[in-house]
């Protein structure tokens, strides 16, 4: 996806950035998309080299905050909970499940006692953007099958998929990993009301909060999870072929997406949001007992 918006990028450069929390995942790629200044950064790591549980949350977002990003627009691979997700989907998530337990999830360890509200974890305005832009885009396809039909002799019709559902909601359930769930756990999983299990979103939402910058990801659902058996007949191959063919369908529509969203007039970055005050009540230790070296490294998360 990276290499994809760097194509349409204006005057990309990599920063080699450091943090209070180490070096993010990689370099980060800065441009312009249209109007829109922006930054990318491969969470796993260029070559996809660092697992879930390796990936350096805490300093791929400090990183972010620093050079400006007020908006965070992720995406992540994600097993489907439900028979309505179909591989190939794509899900504006709004809740999270955080079962990590391995990873930094906050950036105030040691600061202080910081407690940011987390009962909507996604931002509502940039959730909302991309289900109108998705609408449009789906109404879209739909007027050009149409003009299609219209057209062209039945006998010659071509049938394209839609391809592109995109689910206004749902529950990610994040797991720590690396290995997939047993058949229990997703059973669980799904008793519980998760709707998508994945392993990357958590505590990336979380240090989003933190840093008061609006988060929000759209899940693509490569394959169901083992709570729904496979079908018959097929072998490993068979069924790896089909989960890297919806991942790659879902993460073409993702990019087309928020290629769609940049391009548009849409406010992204509103100070107004709640997403950009969730600071303004949640330090309680007293001022006067934080170390002044600890405000000054963390100063640029309250700006």
């Amino acid at each position: 996806m990276g290499d994809a918006l760097a194509g349409q990028m204006s005057g990309a450069e990599r920063r080699d950035v450091d943090t209070p929390f180490g070096k993010p995942s990689g370099a980060i790629l800065v441009g312009k998309f249209g109007n829109r200044k922006i930054a990318f950064l491969s969470r796993h790591g260029e070559g996809h080299t660092l697992s879930p549980s390796e990936v350096p949350f805490a300093a791929n977002i400090f990183a972010l905050k620093q050079l400006g990003v007020g908006t965070i627009i992720s995406s992540g691979a994600v097993g489907s909970l439900r028979e309505e997700i179909a591989p190939g989907d794509l899900v504006v998530v709004d809740q999270f499940i955080d079962k990590t337990f391995r990873r930094t999830s906050s950036f105030f360890g040691g600061f202080g006692a910081v407690h940011c509200e987390l009962a909507d974890p996604t931002c509502r305005r940039v959730r909302e953007v991309l289900l109108e832009t998705a609408n449009v885009m789906m109404d879209d396809r739909r007027e050009t099958r149409d003009e299609e039909k219209e057209t062209t002799h039945p006998s010659s019709i071509v049938h394209r998929p839609s391809s592109f559902a995109v689910h206004p909601k749902g529950t990610y359930v994040c797991m720590e990993g690396p290995q997939f769930s047993t058949r229990a756990e997703s059973l669980m999983h799904r008793a519980w009301g998760g709707d998508l299990i994945g392993m990357t979103a958590m505590p990336e939402a979380k240090l989003a909060r933190e840093a008061q910058i609006c988060y929000a990801i759209v899940a693509l659902a490569s394959d169901y999870d083992c709570w729904r058996p496979h079908e018959g007949g097929k072998d490993k191959q068979t069924l790896l072929k089909e989960i890297i063919g919806n991942l790659q369908a879902a993460t073409n529509n993702c990019l087309k997406l928020i290629e769609a969203v940049l391009s548009s007039n849409h406010e992204l970055a509103g100070d107004d949001c709640h997403c950009r005050k969730s600071l303004d009540l949640a330090v309680w230790t007293d001022q006067g007992r934080i170390d002044e070296a600890d405000k000054e490294k963390l100063k640029v998360l309250f700006e």
